[in-house]
């Protein structure tokens, strides 16, 4: 009887462990690729260099259930060649299981992991707690740690992140069927001849021809640089227009956040890369956040001027490239010209340094994912830095790849301290509470709170896949006239099911916005808790 327990107990751990989330941060995924190929990694390598996307087929184990023919590749610029070069083993994998069998999905419907080495983050959870962050306020790849082993060799802990494909655009925007388009310059292409050079993947308009645009984004579906190319020449010659074709809220959430953590390797840096726009069924596009490991300050480069020092870096102001009119970062410059967008976006970045930096929470969570693989990191034997390093590079800099990585509390600590002393948050943001909706007939009457502000606005749609619309609120007196002034302000839009909004106060030089994490989180009509931006 005692054994036919234990065999049972086995059979329910077992399934328990299949069954797990993938990406389940509170556990280590355990990765076992096998090729029939004993020169796997030269092939993988020639498959690399070739600058295609050829798979290697392989079995693969995910927590001990086997998937077969997958599709194997390495991924990567410098976090493929530099430890190549360096005689490293451990390399970053792309792995698509559904590859050939487009029926074998993971858990949770997954058809691709991708597997990252800490490249230059020898502190081993920038990336893991860069995206923890972002996915409060903005669509944003889930991530773990991974044992990774090739033929049974173990090559290390790994950072497993979620792919931005066909399952994270069904979960956050409902449904694929719009064009993802990856902004990444492919470095080893020069422009086409005839073509004003853009800088990198910022949407700089170059004209009407496509071939001009396609060092810098790749996209899938050939007719879909026609939508990109209108949306780059709205952005920079009629920005006044750009809300009917930019998920402007996301974009600004997605600089607050860049500029906050000195996310240098993407849009904001040097290299301007390391996101992608979806373009949705409406023909709006959405930027996605991707590529986290050098956040936290370990991208040096803002400019071709030079690498920024440390406290360079701790007060990098929150006005980079618009404050300089620098042209080759419109999606900077152009949305913080207009008034209520730049009040917007330095809310946003109030919300990010008041819920995880004042308080201390993200030193804390940094401690916590490290003393969770604090042993595993001990035992990997392919690291690329040393444990020591994996210790120190928490809260002060330590050396990887010849470049001098920031601690992320050493920067982190003066960075908070610098946000918090500028001038532009001396004024007070209004004051916006008691949010308040009725239904009467046809119509919703929403309504707040709301003092010290300029104008309130209300943002609403009709379902995820929908988008949001402004329109004005007013300031109802106690005799129902307009503008006089016992601060509650209301707006009446037409009542349909599945009606979200959310409300902007807008102050002086900052705006204030209920809920603070709107537009990722918002009210509904139809429930009345806060809902998060994910289909349901």
């Amino acid at each position: 009887m005692r054994t036919y327990a234990l065999l049972f107990l086995w059979i329910s751990m077992m399934q328990y462990a299949v069954a797990q989330d993938i990406y389940d941060i509170n556990s280590v995924t355990e990765i076992k690729i096998y090729f029939k190929e004993k020169n796997w990694d030269s092939i993988l390598d020639s498959l690399k260099m070739a600058g295609n996307d050829d798979r290697l087929a392989g079995d693969v184990a995910i927590n001990g259930k086997k998937y077969v023919n997958a599709g194997i590749r390495y991924k990567g610029n410098s976090s493929y060649k530099n430890p190549r070069e360096e005689g490293h083993i451990k390399l970053p994998f792309n792995i698509k299981i559904n590859d050939q069998d487009k029926k074998q999905l993971l858990p949770g419907g997954y058809g691709t992991l991708k597997l990252s080495n800490a490249f230059r983050d020898p502190s081993f959870v920038r990336e893991l707690l860069s995206y923890e962050i972002a996915g409060n306020y903005m669509p944003a790849p889930k991530a773990n740690f991974a044992k990774v082993f090739v033929n049974d060799q173990y090559l290390g802990v790994y950072q497993n992140v979620e792919s931005v494909d066909d399952q994270f655009l069904e979960e956050f925007y409902g449904n694929d069927a719009g064009e993802l388009i990856k902004c990444d310059p492919d470095w080893s292409v020069d422009q086409a001849p005839g073509c004003t050079d853009s800088d990198k993947s910022s949407l700089m308009y170059i004209g009407e021809d496509s071939t001009c645009y396609m060092r810098f984004y790749e996209l899938k579906d050939e007719t879909g640089w026609r939508g990109l190319i209108q949306l780059a020449k709205i952005l920079n010659e009629k920005p006044e227009k750009i809300d009917s074709l930019l998920d402007i809220d996301q974009t600004l959430w997605m600089l607050a956040f860049n500029n906050v953590l000195v996310n240098l390797d993407s849009y904001t840096g040097l290299l301007c890369h390391n996101y992608y726009l979806y373009r949705d069924s409406l023909g709006v596009y959405h930027p996605i956040i991707w590529d986290m490991n050098l956040s936290f300050g370990g991208f040096r480069r803002l400019t071709a001027k030079g690498q920024l020092n440390n406290e360079e870096m701790q007060t990098l102001s929150p006005f980079v490239h618009y404050r300089e009119s620098n042209p080759k970062r419109p999606l900077i410059v152009k949305l913080l010209a207009n008034d209520l967008y730049r009040k917007i976006y330095l809310a946003h970045i109030r919300t990010i340094v008041d819920e995880y930096f004042v308080n201390g929470k993200y030193a804390e969570r940094a401690k916590k994912l490290q003393a969770f693989i604090d042993k595993n990191i001990k035992e990997d034997e392919q690291k690329l830095y040393s444990y020591e390093a994996f210790h120190d590079n928490l809260e002060k800099t330590s050396e990887a790849n010849d470049e001098q990585i920031i601690g992320i509390t050493e920067l982190m600590n003066k960075r908070t301290e610098y946000l918090l002393a500028h001038p532009v948050f001396e004024k007070e943001a209004p004051k916006l509470s008691n949010v308040k909706h009725e239904v009467v007939d046809k119509n919703a009457l929403i309504s707040a709170q709301i003092t010290d502000n300029q104008a309130s606005w209300l943002y609403f749609r009709y379902g995820l896949g929908d988008n949001f619309v402004k329109t004005a609120m007013y300031e109802d007196g106690n005799n129902g006239d307009k503008n006089a002034g016992d601060g509650i302000w209301s707006a009446q839009v037409i009542y349909k099911k599945g009606l979200q909004y959310y409300i902007v106060a807008e102050g002086e030089r900052v705006a204030k916005l209920s809920p603070e994490r709107a537009s990722h989180e918002f009210y509904s009509v139809d429930n009345s808790k806060t809902t998060t931006s994910k289909a349901k």
